[in-house]
C-alpha cells in the first residue's frame, strides 16, 4: 500500500494535489501543533475539506498533544485510519476505543528512538503501526534504517497470528529505501517528495508499489 503524503504537496492547490494521485491506496496527512513537534501545519477544518475532494481513505498522523481530547474528531470527520503518538498519550488503550467507536481504525504510531517493545502487548487494540523512520515535525529527512528492527519484530507476531494490524512507516520513502522496508515486512509506505517532487505522481505511487511487491515476492519465494 501506498499512502502519498501531502505534507510535500502544493498547499495553495490541495484539491488537484489530491487529483493527482489517484490509484493511492490512503492520503497521509501529517496533523501537527507545534507542542507535540515544533511544526504548525494543518488541523480538523482541512481535512473536513480535504474529505470533500476525494474518495481515497484519509490516514491521519496525530503529531499533536492531548490525542485523547482531538483525535475522535477526525475519525467522526470520516478519517479512515486516525494515527496518534504512544509518547503523546497517558491512556493508548482508551484513545483507541474511542476512534474506533467514532467510526475509523486506530493507529499507534513511535519516535524512531522509542522501544517497541512495551507496546507490544497493547497492540491488538490498534489496527495500524506508524514505525516513524525520521523524527516526527518535518518533511525531507534521511530515512533511518535502525527503526526497520521494531517492523521486522512486529511481522513476526503478525504473521505468527498474534496480532492483526498494518505495518506502516513513514520518513524518508522513496525508490531505494522502500526496498529496505519492505523486506522488513512493512505493508504500508508514506511517500511524500518522493511522490510529489515527480512530474506524474500517480505513475510514481504505481512504481512504488510494484517495487514492493517485488520484494515482497521475492520473499515468499525463499
Amino acid at each position: 500500500m501506498i499512502a502519498p503524503s501531502i505534507l510535500s504537496a502544493d498547499f495553495s492547490r490541495l484539491a488537484a494535489e489530491l487529483q493527482a494521485i489517484e490509484g493511492s491506496d490512503w492520503v497521509h496527512v501529517d496533523v501537527m501543533d507545534n507542542h507535540f513537534v515544533p511544526n504548525l501545519t494543518l488541523g480538523l477544518p482541512v481535512v473536513q475539506s480535504l474529505l470533500r475532494a476525494t474518495d481515497i481513505p484519509m490516514d491521519c498522523h496525530l503529531m499533536i498533544d492531548d490525542p485523547g481530547r482531538w483525535a475522535p474528531g477526525y475519525a467522526e470527520a470520516g478519517a479512515y485510519n486516525v494515527t496518534f503518538h504512544a509518547e503523546a498519550a497517558d491512556d493508548p488503550i482508551a484513545v483507541a476505543r474511542d476512534i474506533r467507536a467514532a467510526g475509523a481504525k486506530a493507529g499507534l504510531s513511535v519516535k524512531p528512538g522509542t522501544p517497541i517493545e512495551p507496546y507490544l502487548e497493547i497492540l491488538r487494540e490498534f489496527d495500524t503501526l506508524l514505525v516513524m523512520s525520521v523524527e516526527p515535525g518535518f518533511g525531507g529527512q534521511s530515512f533511518i534504517p535502525d527503526v526497520l528492527d521494531k517492523a521486522r519484530t512486529v511481522r513476526r507476531l503478525v504473521d505468527a497470528g498474534e496480532l492483526r494490524l498494518v505495518v506502516e512507516i513513514d520518513g524518508g520513502i522513496n525508490m531505494d529505501t522502500i526496498e529496505q522496508a519492505a523486506e522488513a515486512g512493512v505493508d504500508c509506505f508514506v511517500a511524500g517528495s518522493a511522490v510529489y517532487g515527480t512530474a506524474d505522481p500517480a505513475a510514481t505511487v504505481e512504481v512504488l508499489r510494484q517495487k514492493a511487491i517485488a520484494i515482497e515476492a521475492a520473499a515468499n519465494a525463499e
